[in-house]
């Protein structure tokens, strides 16, 4: 790991060696061009697995000290831990694996960071290309088999052309709507000596350490402000009676400043607001105009605010079907004002009246610039009736649950838990399923960037590796992984990448030995047929985690607890907690399928 910076990769070229005496430096091999660029644009840790098509890239690795790896067990895990490190920092994650299986287990990691808008560098080992199409030993068609879990991908046939498709592969990453990419590099392109290409006025190109860094959102990919939308759009929220603002994932992906005026925004109109799955943390959970979580599992009083508003205000979100429930009952009488970077998805799902194209935050700054000073005390008054009706709902306490007995309800745990992590600022992730739900019920989060989970794919096992992944860019940081029996067995093997880099995750195991939400809908939807979602062989997960080196305990009395989560979360290194929960426990609010808002579910439906 001292070698110097500068050491060469080994070049099967004879012609290399035959002039030993020579003093003109050697060209960096097409390894070396990736990694130092990739260095060039910012980046400082990157998440892999070896093998064979890729070994010159690992052996560039070993020679330079400046690029953190992150050895994970499962390529897919490199994806989610990749995910969770973008997620908290607002930098790409980067990726490397071999050839074959090693590409093709990406695609789960690739599709889950396609579906929530995170920015992803995959860098994928290929066969030499003079075996590219021959069936060649842990060949696959990279391209091929990404292209539809990919914003961008492309294959290396030239050594030259190593720095731009770099370059290029992170701009495609990070600028406008981001999302995964991925570059395919053969085996004897990252060995090959990589000349410079020459600009068109004959110029050399910048060396591969001086690269210009690339802005992660270049003010020139996306439109300014539209005047004449922006008066419309203010137009709308001064004359609205009944107005609702909605913020999603694409708000947290535009920055803590977007954050901020979105919520200055709110505070500005005096309005009410409520935030998707994804956008958890835009607004501070403290917030007075906070509503809860929207959608499916989403709070009484944010479920039927969207349906009687009479104007959506949504940032940086996407109206899916999780949100929308059945789309020709959604907000009947509402007008809607969107704003998403990507136009396409204005008009995609839910007609829009007035369709802001662009980043978050220079729109938001223009509404808040073209509003006229408004009077709060009027503004309160003029929304007092609209209050009222909210507040009705809210008085229905559609979270609330009878905590008596022993058994450990769920929504217990993630109460507890709430109130064990109030004031350190910690990260949470979380599998899919039932504690995924009630972890966005119950957990409050104050800043953006602290809540990764999986929306649009909805991913089992993404949690422990997005949390490690996490820590990795925060080493101080409490991370905690909130997580369910079936999901922690979907990539348990990353404990030991947990253990190996000296990562201090937190699990939280919300084990009611069933894949619960499929249980849910079986019990709901299905007549009580329970077809195979009982995990009967369920694993001792205190003595695996032990085996992994990690520190680990099972709670199973209510009473005991919340010494048992302050003995987690207060441990020095990783720790696994053991929550034994009352397994047939129902995750609800809940809008059935095919349902509109105003169908919500607070409790079972009562047999006529």
């Amino acid at each position: 790991m001292n070698a110097p910076q500068e050491a060469l990769c080994f070049s099967p070229d004879p012609h290399t060696r035959a002039r030993p005496h020579s003093t003109a430096p050697a060209l960096p091999c097409g390894a070396e061009v990736l990694l130092n660029t990739l260095l060039a644009l910012g980046v400082d840790t990157m998440f892999g697995y070896p093998g064979g098509a890729v070994l010159p890239l690992y052996d560039a690795l070993y020679q330079q000290p400046r690029l953190r790896h992150v050895l994970v067990r499962h390529e897919q895990a490199a994806v989610h831990a990749a995910q969770g490190y973008a997620r908290v920092t607002g930098r790409p994650g980067v990726v490397l694996v071999t050839s074959g299986p090693g590409m093709s287990n990406t695609t789960t990691g690739l599709l889950d960071a396609l579906s929530d808008t995170t920015p992803i560098v995959c860098i994928s080992g290929q066969v030499a290309t003079g075996s590219i199409g021959t069936d060649a030993f842990q060949e696959c068609d990279a391209l091929g088999i990404s292209r539809p879990v990919t914003k961008w991908n492309a294959q290396v046939r030239d050594a030259a052309d190593v720095q731009r498709l770099v370059i290029e592969a992170h701009a495609q990453a990070t600028q406008g709507r981001p999302g995964p990419v991925l570059l395919d590099f053969p085996k004897d392109l990252q060995l090959a000596r990589a000349p410079q290409r020459l600009h068109a006025d004959g110029t050399k190109a910048l060396p591969v350490c001086e690269a210009a860094p690339v802005l992660h959102r270049s003010p020139a990919q996306t439109p300014s402000p539209d005047p004449a939308t922006v008066q419309r759009a203010v137009q709308a929220l001064l004359s609205a009676q009944r107005p609702v603002f909605y913020g999603g994932g694409g708000l947290v992906q535009a920055g803590e400043a977007a954050c901020q005026r979105f919520t200055a925004l709110v505070e500005r109109l005096a309005a009410p607001c409520t935030l998707s799955l994804m956008g958890l943390g835009a607004l501070p959970a403290s917030h007075p105009a906070w509503l809860g979580m929207l959608g499916m599992h989403g709070t009484l009083e944010a479920n039927l605010a969207m349906h009687n508003a009479d104007l959506i205000v949504c940032v940086g979100a996407r109206f899916d079907d999780r949100v929308t429930g059945r789309l020709d009952a959604f907000a009947p009488g509402a007008r809607v004002l969107h704003i998403d970077i990507d136009p396409r998805s204005l008009n995609k799902v839910v007609p829009t009246e007035i369709a802001c194209a662009g980043d978050a935050l220079p729109w938001l700054d223009a509404l808040l610039a073209a509003l006229p000073p408004v009077d709060g005390l009027a503004q309160a008054q003029r929304l007092h009736p609209w209050w009222q009706r909210i507040h009705a709902w809210q008085a229905q306490r559609c979270l609330a649950f009878q905590d008596t007995g022993p058994a450990i309800l769920p929504q217990a745990l993630m109460t507890q838990l709430n109130t064990a992590l109030q004031g350190r600022d910690a990260i949470v992730s979380t599998d899919v399923g039932q504690h995924q739900m009630w972890a966005a019920q119950f957990l409050g989060f104050e800043r953006p960037r602290r809540w990764l989970t999986s929306g649009g794919a909805g991913t089992m096992g993404y949690g422990l590796p997005a949390a490690i992944g996490a820590q990795v860019a925060h080493p101080d940081r409490l991370v905690v992984c909130v997580s369910g029996d079936a999901s922690i067995l979907m990539n348990i093997q990353e404990l030991a990448t947990a253990r190996q880099h000296r990562t201090p995750v937190k699990v939280i195991l919300c084990n009611n030995g069933h894949m619960g939400m499929v249980r849910q809908w079986q019990e709901l939807i299905h007549g009580e047929r329970y077809s195979h979602s009982y995990n009967e062989a369920m694993p001792d997960f205190v003595a695996v985690a032990r085996g992994f080196g990690w520190q680990a305990d099972c709670v199973t009395d209510r009473a005991e607890l919340d010494a048992a989560l302050a003995r987690c979360l207060h441990s020095p290194g990783p720790c696994l907690l053991d929550v034994r929960v009352a397994p047939l426990e129902n995750c609800f609010p809940m809008i059935p399928a095919g349902a509109g808002h105003h169908e919500v579910l607070l409790s079972r439906p009562q047999p006529a």
